[in-house]
């Protein structure tokens, strides 16, 4: 295709940045919050905690000037759960209600779009202590209570709800820290749909506001042209991608995994009236977060237990999540570019992912997260971050040329508007427009720094995508 004229993008585009709760906002105590699953999960060594971490709860005003500096008309954040009915399912925090509140006015001062995220990896750490959290059916009443709180109180003000953050990545990783077998882990999954479902038909009965599901979904490369690894994608894409959304767009679980899930002995219990459940859903659009794109090959059953085998004698965590034998195995593609974390660097693999996704769902679709997370150097008070600069602007490039494929994109929110805690390597990797001053273990006056690209993306926001330069 000849793309050397390319349309614009449209009008009343989003651009903007995105950020969550429990790794910005600090205060992780106060005001009557309780802790969330976060909070108290097992910090990698030589990084901080969450209890901080940049203090956007008390300096929300600051970074909100900034992002409309920088020229914002979006800003896609989460409500902490567990700042707003501490005890998970009880009496509601009205000094919580009123910060988002505050939070939500404060960016329409700037006209500033909140996008909010209602959940975003911060369970109540009482409700997982209670009963398991989402392995119990109890925890889908508590979550559309809390539901229901955030769209009585901000449906007037609020655009668009994001449902559940990367609810794929909580499964597929979490869910094995969280529970013991994977009966559990995909029973818990069937939970947090329902729960998804109920809270998207009870956001269009109470409130004008457009909600959908925000996974983190990518395309699936096949590591060679074999039929075996070809079908070997077909699967991994029902297991990483169609799992989360076909639920959610079409009331139905991928047939062939869910095949594989009863063979196997594991697949989740569906009551009767839960399927009727997800078929009343109804998402308005779809957001996703995009890093890359995934590469597997073909493993068998004897093979896939021996590689999982290896990598825990190895400790080789993610080797082994990866892997599912008699399915697929995820590998490294050596035709991927990569950070210095070994997060993928595939612009052309965000352009097949938005096509593939609008292909099948034919909803309209928002970027809630995509960004070059590395270590910057504040020199001279400055931070010169070409890479992310060119990074940012190789995948807007592939959004323009997505939408001129007729792709309906109508935002793009990376990650993230400022500096905040990674969940697995701390401060160090840092992805925002905005440097936030602290290391890992001194906190310092947390001066928020320009870097060189915030005033590239300014030029990038105040032209609607035109300059790139």
């Amino acid at each position: 295709m000849d793309y050397s004229t390319l349309k614009d993008f449209p009008q009343g585009f989003l651009w903007g940045g995105s950020s969550s709760a429990y790794q910005c906002e600090g205060a992780w105590d106060e005001d009557g919050k309780s802790p969330s699953v976060s909070d108290t999960a097992a910090i990698p060594e030589g990084t901080t905690d969450f209890k901080v971490a940049i203090d956007h709860y008390h300096r929300y005003k600051e970074d909100i000037a900034l992002m409309a500096e920088m020229g914002f008309n979006e800003f896609r954040f989460s409500i902490a759960w567990p700042r707003i009915i501490p005890s998970g399912d009880g009496e509601v925090n009205e000094v919580a209600v009123k910060h988002y509140h505050d939070v939500i006015d404060e960016c329409h001062k700037y006209g500033i779009e909140p996008v909010v995220t209602l959940y975003h990896f911060d369970l109540p750490q009482c409700l997982q202590d209670r009963y398991g959290g989402w392995a119990d059916r109890k925890c889908i009443d508590a979550f559309l209570k809390y539901c229901k709180v955030c769209f009585a109180e901000y449906g007037k003000k609020v655009k668009y709800f994001l449902t559940i953050n990367e609810q794929n990545m909580m499964v597929l990783y979490q869910g094995h820290r969280d529970y013991k077998d994977e009966k559990t882990i995909w029973q818990a999954n069937h939970h947090m749909l329902l729960a998804q479902s109920l809270a998207m038909q009870e956001c269009h009965k109470m409130c004008d506001a457009k909600i959908g599901p925000a996974p983190n979904i990518t395309a699936i490369y096949p590591a060679t042209s074999s039929p075996e690894d070809n079908l070997a994608a077909m699967d991994f894409d029902q297991l990483r991608n169609r799992l989360f959304l076909d639920p959610a767009c079409f009331g139905t679980y991928p047939e062939a995994l869910m095949r594989w899930f009863t063979d196997r002995g594991v697949a989740p219990v569906v009551e009767e009236g839960d399927m009727e459940i997800l078929k009343n859903g109804h998402p308005d659009f779809i957001a996703f977060n995009y890093y890359g794109a995934g590469c597997v090959k073909y493993v068998s059953k004897e093979d896939g237990e021996k590689a999982i085998a290896e990598a825990k004698e190895k400790k080789d965590f993610m080797t082994g999540l990866m892997t599912y034998p008699g399915l697929c195995m995820a590998v490294n593609n050596p035709l991927q570019e990569s950070t210095s974390y070994g997060m993928g660097i595939d612009p052309v693999g965000l352009r097949i992912t938005l096509r593939q996704l609008w292909e099948r769902y034919h909803l309209p679709l928002i970027i809630t997260e995509n960004g070059c997370g590395v270590p910057d150097t504040l020199e001279d008070g400055k931070v010169h971050d070409d890479y992310r600069i060119d990074y940012l602007r190789r995948h807007i490039e592939a959004c323009r040329e997505a939408i001129n494929d007729g792709v309906d994109l109508f935002g793009y929110s990376p990650w993230s508007a400022f500096d905040l805690i990674s969940t697995h390597q701390g401060i160090t990797k840092r992805y925002g427009f905005i440097y936030v001053d602290r290391d890992e273990f001194d906190l310092k006056d947390m001066k928020r720094i320009k870097k060189d690209s915030f005033y590239w993306y300014q030029k990038v926001c105040k032209s609607n995508g035109a300059d790139l330069d």
